[in-house]
């Protein structure tokens, strides 16, 4: 639920959910409504069959009355009620404009039939972040970064591994030449990434393949929200997807550019041509 204080300006708010949803295209629709220009809110807002993602920011206030609705409104018919939203403070105004797509998958895995929604005849994975802090240091546990190779080098959970992948739907890859490893060592997975959804969506895959995994419940950003002492376990920042770049461990924004992050980095332009799109007014950082 949301937990928006009245006196913050401008709050930043992620969200996902898995949920079968029959017409994504009037989930949509209806939040294109809720979001117009008018509102002060921008982001983006995913929408697809398997479920919702978004990373938006806006007023406190407005914010507040769009995650209202999003729980509350007839046309979503229940299928967000009791959203959880990671909020965090701005000094940047994190997007311009606001996008609402409909795409086949809310984070593209690149595996055909693997899908986000639950699967109650499975173990659940998740584990609380007072829980993660005690796994990530038992001995047969290999600490496994479900990013971007990008964002591990900017920060990470100290001990973990990097997949040393460009892209999401590269990770599959990754696990499948190293799982009879991981099982002949006799090791069990924890897993972690910015808000839980990559984790969410590789984890019942990952059960197919024989393997003990876990994955830390609502990511990176719900360790820092949890544990005042994150930066213990927590080496660097942490990227987030917008204007603001990368966090530190109390939530706060940091100093660190887009060029701080992709410059030197040839097959990262193209991440570096999208970051300065995302900011087009002249004098921002």
């Amino acid at each position: 639920m949301s937990d928006i204080a009245p006196t913050e300006a401008h709050i930043h708010s992620s969200f996902y959910r898995f949920v079968a949803l029959a017409e994504p295209e009037a989930v949509a629709a209806r939040l294109r409504e809720l979001s117009q220009p008018d509102t002060g809110i921008g982001g983006n807002i995913l929408v697809a069959p398997e479920g919702i993602s978004a990373a938006i920011a806006g007023p406190a206030q407005a914010l507040a009355a769009f995650e209202q609705a999003l729980q509350t409104d007839p046309v979503f018919g229940g299928a967000f009620v009791g959203m959880v939203f990671k909020h965090s403070a701005c000094t940047t105004k994190p997007f311009t404009l606001i996008k609402v797509h409909t795409k086949p998958e809310i984070v593209a895995f690149g595996v055909p039939g693997v899908s986000g929604l639950p699967d109650a005849s499975k173990p659940d994975t998740h584990v609380s972040p007072t829980r993660w802090r005690e796994l990530i240091k038992e001995p047969d546990v290999l600490v496994l970064d479900n990013r971007n190779s990008f964002e591990f080098k900017l920060g990470h959970f100290e001990g973990a591994v990097d997949p040393k992948v460009a892209h999401f739907r590269d990770f599959p890859a990754y696990v499948t030449e190293h799982a009879d490893e991981w099982k002949a060592k006799g090791q069990r997975i924890a897993m972690y990434c910015t808000g839980g959804i990559r984790c969410e969506k590789t984890s019942a895959w990952m059960q197919d393949q024989g393997l003990d995994v876990y994955q830390l419940d609502g990511g990176i950003v719900s360790y820092f929200e949890a544990l005042p002492d994150a930066a213990a376990d927590w080496k660097g920042e942490c990227f987030v997807f917008d204007k603001r770049i990368a966090i530190d461990t109390h939530l706060q924004e940091t100093p660190t550019t887009a060029e701080d992050v992709y410059a030197g980095e040839p097959d990262e332009a193209w991440r570096l041509a999208r970051a300065r799109r995302l900011d087009p007014e002249p004098g921002n950082r």
